[in-house]
């Protein structure tokens, strides 16, 4: 989490909702572009995140320009 009150710990999008952006955190994730280093498949393989967070995750991506490997 942040060291400032009032800073967000991510920039994801809530969307994706609590347990995937807190399974992101815990995997060393805070940052939406760190998403393209990854494939879905590796984001969704963790404890958390399932098929709703993911394509929440690819719309936040596509709206920035940027995708998950290999898409």
């Amino acid at each position: 989490m942040s060291d400032e009150p009032g800073t967000p710990a991510d920039d994801f999008p809530h969307g994706a909702g609590h347990p995937a952006r807190g399974a992101l955190r815990a995997a060393g994730y805070t940052h939406l572009a760190q998403l393209t280093t990854v494939t879905a498949a590796e984001v969704l393989a963790l404890h958390g995140v399932g098929p709703k967070a993911i394509g929440v995750l690819r719309e936040a991506l596509a709206a920035e320009g940027l995708a998950f490997v290999g898409e």
